[in-house]
């Protein structure tokens, strides 16, 4: 299973992009499910080490359903609107819970393949911090972070929205980027589940 999680409080322009994606990959044969933080209570890690001593979070909220999404998942697509030149702080929560997770089971994301879509408001209004993020979450679990290679997705897909989703719709370079990234994503999915 392929879990796709948007990163957006608001169903538009990021949500749109991810959901190509996930049909981008069952077209490729993939199962998927798609998670959003859209209405869900997921509250911020107070680094409390809480988990560390009882492997559990001890805030009680919405983050266990993406952690049971995130065991299951083989390979995982973060897509987050840009804000203030990075990810949403409701991503950024996602991330910083999963430390629960993995005090729980240390190797739950080993294997994992892991790619990153990024939709700002300007061509170049932070796309690549936000999926820096991304990515640097990805290696600090053992996820292997994929991207479009060079030539025009070098860290992930990228997408100018202009602030809005007929923007994104129409955003033909940032649709070239999803397809390579997706192209690249699918070839290290295939080679990892014949060694996993």
């Amino acid at each position: 299973m392929i879990l796709g999680i948007c990163g957006s409080p608001r169903k538009r322009a990021t949500e749109h992009v991810l959901r190509e994606a996930l049909d981008m990959l069952e077209e490729n044969g993939f199962e998927t499910v798609f998670f959003t933080v859209r209405g869900k209570k997921i509250g911020f890690c107070m680094h409390c080490d809480y988990c560390i001593k009882n492997k559990e979070c001890k805030i009680k909220d919405d983050t266990q359903e993406i952690h049971n999404l995130f065991r299951d998942a083989k390979g995982i697509l973060m897509a987050t609107p840009v804000y203030n030149g990075g990810v949403s702080a409701q991503l950024k929560a996602v991330m910083d819970r999963s430390r629960a997770l993995v005090a729980s089971e240390n190797d739950v994301f080993k294997h994992k393949v892991g790619m990153a879509i990024a939709v700002g408001g300007d061509r170049i209004g932070g796309q690549e911090m936000a999926i820096q993020q991304i990515l640097t979450f990805y290696v600090l679990n053992g996820i292997l972070p994929v991207s479009g290679g060079f030539f025009g997705a070098n860290l992930g897909a990228t997408f100018w929205s202009k602030d809005t989703l007929e923007g994104v719709k129409k955003d033909e370079e940032g649709f070239r980027t999803l397809r390579k990234n997706i192209k690249k994503f699918v070839e290290l999915l295939i080679i990892m589940n014949k060694k996993v």
